[in-house]
C-alpha cells in the first residue's frame, strides 16, 4: 500500500507540473497500464516483496497521472467562453458557500442553474465566484442554499503571476470556480430561501454558528480566531493577527487541525465507551450485542465527521478523518493496521478525492509532520506513564515536528520561526484543551451559557495573543533565507529523516550535514549592472531595482482593500522568497493609490533606508516615523551604487503642480551602455517638458510606459526621444480604464518597440549590464491552468544570469 500511495503521489505531482494536459487518450493509456500492473500482482508470489513493491509503485505512477489528468481535463473544460466576458448575463443559481462580508459588500460562490444573454440561453461554468458591492448593509443578507436570480458581469479565471506569490488561478481550479465577476445593480431577486441539499444544510448550520459567535463577541478583537476554531472559516482573522501567528509558528493551530479533531473523536469515543460498558445498570446488555471498543470507535469517527464537515473539509481535516476511518475499519474487522499503512491509505484517499491538494502547503506539512512523528516514535514507549513522562513526550514531539518541517517551511515560505517551539509549548495546551473546547461548547449550548463560554474562550485567546505579540517582536523571532531549490530541499529532507531516525540508528547527528546547502544560502544579486523586476501588481506600478549591494523599490502597487494591498500580497512575498530582509531606498512616484497603496504594509514589515517621493508634506504616510527619512524627488538629484547611476529627471525644482500625476518622480537608471527610464504617471505636458529640458538624458533601452499606456501619455515626440527597445506596461486584466489604449500600443509597435504587458506576461525580470539585456517572464513557466502564454521570443534579448 505504501508503494502504491507513493507512486500515486509521484504521478499526480508529474501531472500538476505540466504546462499542457496530456489529453484523454494518454489518460486512458495510463489508466490501462496501471490496472495491468495491479493484475500482474496476482502472478508474483508474496515472497517476492521487492518486485511486488516495484509493480505497485509503477501502478501508482500510472494511475495517479491518469486519474489526475482526467479530473483536470474535466474541470478545465468547464470554463467561461471568452465571448461572454464583460457581458450582462441574467443568472439563476444557488449560493453554495459561506458568504464573506467585507467593508464594500459580500463575496460568495453560486452554482449556476440557468443563464441568458439578451434573452437567449447561454452555458456558464457550474460554479462561479461573485462579489456583491455597495456596502455590507446595502447588500441583502445572503445564506447558503438560497436561490437567486441576478444580473452579473463575468470574466475568466485570471490571477496575479509573480515568483513566490500566491497562485489564485490554481486556487480557483481547486475550488472548482471557473469564472468570477460581480453583481450588477437592479434586477436581483431571491427565488427561494432554502433549496435543500446536504451540502447547503451544512453550510446553513455553519452560517448560524458564525452568527451566534459574532452576536456573543461583538467587536471582540479575536472573534475571527474563535470562528476559525469552530467552523474553520479563517477569513475574519486580520492580517496583523496572521503576521503574529506566522512569526511565532502557531498558524496551524488557528484552524480545525488534526489535533483538535483527534481530541473531539477521543472525547466522544471515551464517553460512549464508558456509558456502553455500564449499560447493564439500566437493564441493557449492549456490550453483549456489540463490543464497547467497536461502538466507541464508531462514535469517535461520527464526532470527527461532524466536526470536519463544519470545518469545510480542509486538507489537515481530511487527512485526520481518513486516518480515523482506517483505524475504525480495522477495529471493526478485528485487524491490526500498522501506522504507516494508515498514513498511506489516508494519502491515497486525499489524492483520489482531490488531485489538486498537493498544490498547497498544508498538504505537505500535514503528511510530512505525521511521517516524522511516526519515524521518531518507532521503538519508543507509546503510552507515557505520569506527568513527567507526558511532558517529556510532548517536548520530544514538538522537537520532531519543528526539526522535521524546517526544510519544507523554508521551501514553501522562505522563512521559519525560531521561537516556534516555545510558542507552541504555550499555545498547544491552551488552544487545544481550553480555548477550543470552550468555543465548541459555547457554540451549541443555550443562552446564557453560550455567551459565558465564548467570552471565556476569547479571554484565553486574548491572553495567548498578548504573549505571542511579545514573542513575535523579538529581533530573532524569524529566520529568513532564500527559498531553496528542489535538490537542496530534497537533500535536507533526507538528512532530516536520518536525524529523526529511532534510537540505535548509526550517526544520527550526521543528518545535520545535509542541511548545509540550505543554511548557507544567501540572497542572489547581480555581479554587474542591475536587475529590474516589474511585478504583476494589477492596475498600478511596482518595480524592484537591484545592484550588487543595494536594492530600491519604485512604487508599491495599489491598495486592494482595507486588509490587502500590493505590498502585502505581492512585494513582501517575493522579497521573502528571495530572502531579502531590507530595502535601501523606496521611491513613491506620486500619491495615487495605485502607486502608493502598498507603502504602509512595506514600511511596517521591513526596514527601509530612505524614501523619496513627490508626496505633499501633509500626506498621512509622512506623518509617521517614515517621514523622518523622506526627501522630495527633484530633477538633478543623482547617486551611484555599484557603478550604476541613478538620476531623477522630474519634477523640476519649484514645479508644484496640483495634479499628482504631473508631479510623478521620473527616474533614469544607467548601467554601462544601457539605461532604464521609469516614468510614473506623467502625461503629455510633462513629456513635452522633459523633451525640451532633458532630451539628451532621456535615451533608454527599457521604458516603463507612462501612465500605464493611457491616451494622455506616450506622445510620439517622447517615444522618439527615448527610443526604447522594450516597453513595460503594468496594467490590470480587463481594467476599467482599458489601459493600455489600442492607439498607444500601435504607436509603440510602429517604432519596433517590444511591448510587455503584465496582464499577459506576468512579472518580468530584466538583467541589464554591458553584455546586453537578459529577459525572464513569469509566463515562461506556466502550468496547464495558467491563463498566460508568452509571445514569441525576441532574439535581441538573451535569457540567462537572472534569479
Amino acid at each position: 500500500m505504501r508503494a502504491l500511495a507513493l507512486g500515486w503521489l509521484g504521478g499526480a505531482a508529474w501531472l500538476q507540473s505540466r504546462a499542457v494536459l496530456p489529453g484523454a487518450a494518454v489518460d486512458a493509456v495510463l489508466g490501462v497500464t496501471g490496472a495491468a500492473c495491479l493484475l500482474l500482482l496476482f502472478l508474483i508470489p508474496e515472497r517476492q516483496r521487492p518486485w511486488r513493491a516495484l509493480l505497485l509503485l509503477v501502478a501508482g505512477l500510472a494511475l495517479g497521472a491518469g486519474w489526475s489528468g482526467w479530473r483536470a481535463g474535466e474541470r478545465m473544460a468547464d470554463v467561461l467562453p471568452p465571448a461572454l466576458e464583460g457581458r450582462d448575463i441574467a443568472l439563476t443559481g444557488v449560493i453554495s458557500s459561506l458568504p464573506d462580508t467585507f467593508e464594500h459588500g459580500r463575496r460568495f460562490t453560486i452554482d449556476a442553474e440557468r443563464a441568458t444573454l439578451a434573452g437567449e440561453p447561454v452555458a456558464l461554468p457550474r460554479r462561479i465566484g461573485l462579489g456583491w458591492y455597495g456596502g455590507a448593509r446595502a447588500v441583502p443578507d445572503l445564506r447558503p442554499g438560497q436561490r437567486w436570480t441576478l444580473t452579473v458581469r463575468l470574466k475568466r479565471p485570471h490571477g496575479l503571476a509573480n515568483p513566490g506569490g500566491f497562485d489564485a488561478e490554481a486556487w480557483w481550479l481547486t475550488e472548482g470556480i471557473r469564472a468570477s465577476g460581480y453583481v450588477r445593480e437592479g434586477g436581483a431577486r431571491k427565488d427561494d430561501d432554502f433549496v435543500f441539499s446536504l451540502r447547503d444544510g451544512i453550510g446553513r448550520a455553519r452560517a448560524a454558528i458564525r452568527d451566534r459567535i459574532a452576536a456573543a463577541l461583538p467587536e471582540a478583537p479575536h472573534a475571527g480566531v474563535i470562528v476559525a476554531l469552530v467552523i474553520g472559516d479563517q477569513r475574519s482573522i486580520s492580517a496583523a493577527e496572521w503576521d503574529v501567528f506566522n512569526r511565532t509558528g502557531i498558524g496551524h493551530l488557528v484552524s480545525i487541525s488534526g489535533l483538535h479533531i483527534t481530541m473531539i473523536a477521543a472525547l466522544a469515543a471515551g464517553l460512549l465507551h464508558w456509558l456502553w460498558r455500564r449499560s447493564f445498570f439500566i437493564g441493557a446488555s449492549l456490550p453483549l450485542m456489540l463490543p464497547a471498543r467497536k461502538a466507541a470507535a464508531a462514535a469517535g469517527l461520527a464526532a470527527a465527521l461532524v466536526y470536519v464537515a463544519l470545518a469545510g473539509f480542509g486538507i489537515p481535516a481530511q487527512r485526520t478523518l481518513l486516518m480515523l476511518a482506517v483505524v475504525t475499519a480495522a477495529v471493526w474487522c478485528d485487524r491490526i493496521v500498522a501506522a504507516p499503512q494508515v498514513l498511506a491509505l489516508a494519502l491515497l484517499a486525499v489524492l483520489v478525492l482531490d488531485p489538486w491538494a498537493m498544490l498547497w502547503p498544508g498538504f505537505w506539512l500535514s503528511f510530512f509532520a505525521i511521517a516524522c512523528l511516526m519515524l521518531a516514535a518507532d521503538g519508543r514507549e507509546q503510552t507515557p506513564a505520569g506527568l513527567r513522562q507526558a511532558v517529556a513526550s510532548g517536548v520530544h514531539s514538538q522537537w520532531v515536528v519543528t526539526v522535521g518541517l524546517l526544510p519544507l517551511t523554508l521551501l514553501l515560505f522562505g522563512q521559519t520561526s525560531l521561537i516556534s517551539p516555545l510558542a507552541n509549548a504555550l499555545a498547544i495546551p491552551l488552544v487545544s484543551f481550553v480555548v477550543t473546547p470552550l468555543a465548541l461548547l459555547g457554540s451549541v449550548l443555550p443562552a446564557p451559557l453560550h455567551g459565558w463560554l465564548l467570552q471565556a474562550a476569547h479571554g484565553g485567546m486574548a491572553l495567548l495573543a498578548e504573549v505571542l505579540q511579545r514573542l513575535s517582536a523579538l529581533p530573532l523571532a524569524v529566520w529568513q533565507a532564500p527559498a531553496p531549490g528542489l535538490w537542496p530541499t530534497a537533500m535536507a529532507l533526507a538528512g532530516t529523516l536520518w536525524l529523526l531516525a529511532p534510537r540505535g540508528w548509526p550517526l544520527r547527528w550526521a543528518g545535520v550535514l545535509a542541511w548545509l546547502p540550505l543554511l548557507a544560502a544567501w540572497p542572489s544579486a547581480p555581479r554587474d549592472g542591475v536587475w529590474l523586476t516589474a511585478f504583476d501588481i494589477g492596475q498600478g506600478n511596482a518595480l524592484l531595482v537591484e545592484t550588487r549591494n543595494f536594492r530600491l523599490l519604485y512604487d508599491t502597487g495599489p491598495a486592494y482593500s482595507a486588509e490587502s494591498d500590493g505590498g502585502s500580497r505581492v512585494i513582501l512575498p517575493y522579497l521573502r522568497w528571495r530572502g531579502i530582509a531590507r530595502l535601501d531606498a523606496l521611491v513613491i512616484s506620486h500619491s495615487d493609490s495605485d502607486h502608493a497603496g502598498g507603502a504602509r504594509s512595506l514600511l511596517a514589515a521591513l526596514p527601509v533606508g530612505w524614501i523619496a517621493s513627490s508626496l505633499r508634506d501633509d500626506h498621512p504616510l509622512l506623518q509617521t516615523a517614515a517621514g523622518e527619512r523622506h526627501v522630495g524627488c527633484v530633477a538633478g538629484q543623482r547617486w551611484r551604487w555599484d557603478d550604476v547611476d541613478f538620476e531623477f529627471l522630474h519634477p523640476a525644482a519649484g514645479d508644484d503642480q496640483a495634479k499628482p500625476n504631473a508631479r510623478s518622480c521620473v527616474l533614469r537608471i544607467r548601467a554601462g551602455r544601457h539605461a532604464v527610464l521609469l516614468g510614473g504617471d506623467i502625461e503629455a505636458p510633462q513629456e513635452r517638458a522633459l523633451v525640451a529640458r532633458a532630451a539628451d538624458r532621456l535615451r533608454a533601452d527599457v521604458l516603463l510606459a507612462p501612465h500605464h499606456g493611457s491616451g494622455t501619455s506616450s506622445t510620439p515626440e517622447f517615444l522618439d526621444a527615448v527610443r526604447p527597445g522594450m516597453a513595460l506596461f503594468q496594467v490590470g486584466y480587463r481594467n476599467r480604464y482599458r489601459h493600455p489604449k489600442a492607439e498607444v500600443v500601435a504607436r509603440y509597435d510602429a517604432r519596433g518597440i517590444r511591448v510587455l504587458r503584465s496582464d499577459q506576461a506576468g512579472a518580468v525580470t530584466l538583467g541589464i549590464d554591458d553584455h546586453g539585456i537578459a529577459l525572464k517572464q513569469r509566463c515562461e513557466t506556466p502550468r496547464y491552468w495558467s491563463s498566460r502564454r508568452c509571445v514569441a521570443p525576441d532574439t535581441r534579448f538573451v535569457h540567462d544570469r537572472l534569479p
